[in-house]
């Protein structure tokens, strides 16, 4: 293993311990220090993990939206792998989000799913983000089907601002954390999710880095048979 190899895989387990130390920290405020909430009870400490993993979700589309528009401004290939890895990592956040908020709605709605404005565009930006990641997969590493990814990348983003705006826009159930007057929450509440958010985007970024090493590595395993059946 060489030096490069070996300071990849070292900074790998750092930022896997912070991640880990991270979500211990978290799951101990959610359970001990954040209190009970007078009106849903236990069920609301779902709220802290459901919130994290949209906004972390969010994000992750947010870093593919920036790298689309730099891969096609650019066309450098680390921002498409960038792209890529963002997209199927911040997909994977928001299928918990979806997954948490069924399981928060069942004893707070009586039903696991309804199709109001907020949830309708979030089964969209699931299903859009769900097809990307497909297309991906269907176009291969070609320069065509990586700028053809990058502009499907820029539009299927615009399912986040108005899943943002969508509790301001229409009459939802969905309940809104951010109001006029600030943050709608007990302070005790707000110091936990700002800690599970620190926790998430930690895990955001340790498996953002894994999957752009992947990319790479596969990279480096195509040019490496290309060599090959040329020199045969």
């Amino acid at each position: 293993m060489d030096k490069t190899r070996r300071n990849e895989v070292w900074i790998s387990l750092i930022l896997a311990a912070f991640s880990l130390m991270g979500f211990l920290i978290a799951l101990g405020m959610v359970f001990y220090y954040a209190p009970r909430e007078a009106t849903m009870g236990n069920v609301q400490r779902i709220f802290y993990f459901h919130v994290a993993s949209a906004w972390v979700g969010f994000f992750g589309f947010f870093v593919t939206f920036v790298g689309s528009v730099l891969y096609l401004a650019r066309g450098a290939r680390r921002w498409d792998i960038l792209a890529l890895a963002s997209a199927e990592v911040g997909l994977a956040f928001i299928t918990m989000t979806l997954l948490t908020g069924m399981l928060w709605a069942k004893p707070v709605w009586g039903v696991y799913w309804t199709w109001e404005p907020r949830l309708t565009i979030s089964a969209v930006q699931w299903l859009l983000y769900m097809a990307y990641a497909m297309l991906r997969d269907a176009v291969g590493g070609t320069e065509r089907g990586a700028r053809f990814a990058a502009v499907y990348g820029i539009v299927a983003f615009t399912t986040v601002p108005l899943s943002w705006f969508a509790i301001r826009w229409w009459r939802t159930i969905h309940p809104q954390v951010l109001s006029g007057s600030g943050m709608a929450i007990a302070p005790k509440m707000l110091t936990t999710l700002l800690v599970s958010l620190g926790a998430f985007t930690l895990l955001y970024g340790a498996l953002l880095r894994e999957r752009i090493l992947l990319e790479q590595d596969r990279d480096r395993l195509a040019a490496l048979r290309l060599r090959a059946d040329h020199t045969e």
